[in-house]
């Protein structure tokens, strides 16, 4: 199955834009669902991976997270990083927003974060990039630390299967046309990689259905090295 490479995934998601929030007809429901168990609440400090166009980390800002809170948003596109910091604009004292180069290593000292929080975003990832953000998710996060994924997965439905067969099939063809994501299991994923699962739920919408999924940092074990995880400082975009 063809796999946008990093610059590729930049140029796609710089087309895209602001048109990224018209998916909220079928993501909507799931993010929804992960911002209501991903314990945002009582979370002091939120790494978000692929923070698009910065609705999600608006919502958590003005919403859910203490007014102390701080928020980290990463994304591998100039266009997403420029509007999520224009709608990030009034939370400038707590919220940074970072461009980065595509690669699942992170800039971050280990414990650094609360949370974890990335959706719609390892389902346009290769298996290898997978592996590599959750093990950087492991490290960064402290003990105790919750991870929140959202990713397409396989259809729940039967119209969601039918849906899920053309989607495929688009993806194999040309996956900039869908972005560049298919359908994944989240929960096998995490399963034996440090994590243990404290929600975990299939939401379908419009015939399109995706896993949210809710981890916490299991203390004591870890989830295999990166290179990435020898302790380098935050970055500055």
């Amino acid at each position: 199955m063809p796999i946008l490479t990093h610059a590729q995934a930049r140029a796609c998601y710089d087309r895209i834009g602001a048109w990224q929030d018209t998916q909220r007809f079928y993501e909507g429901p799931a993010v929804r669902e992960v911002v209501r168990y991903g314990g945002f609440e009582s979370a002091g400090s939120v790494l978000e991976l692929g923070c698009g166009t910065g609705r999600l980390a608006e919502t958590l800002l003005d919403r859910r997270l203490e007014r102390e809170a701080r928020y980290v948003g990463l994304d591998v596109s100039p266009t997403m990083v420029g509007l999520t910091r224009a709608r990030l604009a009034r939370f400038e004292d707590r919220a940074r927003v970072l461009l980065t180069d595509g690669s699942p290593e992170l800039p971050f000292e280990a414990g650094s974060f609360d949370r974890y929080l990335s959706t719609y975003v390892l389902d346009l990832l290769s298996p290898s990039d997978i592996r590599t953000v959750l093990a950087e998710a492991h490290r960064v996060l402290v003990e105790g630390g919750r991870l929140a994924l959202v990713s397409l997965t396989h259809g729940a439905t039967r119209p969601a299967r039918a849906i899920e067969t053309i989607w495929t099939r688009i993806h194999a063809w040309r996956p900039a046309l869908v972005g560049g994501c298919r359908p994944l299991d989240l929960r096998a994923l995490v399963s034996g990689q440090g994590w243990t699962v404290q929600h975990r739920a299939v939401v379908t919408a419009f015939g399109i259905s995706s896993e949210v999924l809710v981890a916490m940092r299991v203390a004591g074990t870890a989830a295999g090295p990166t290179r990435g995880s020898q302790g380098s400082g935050a970055g500055d975009g």
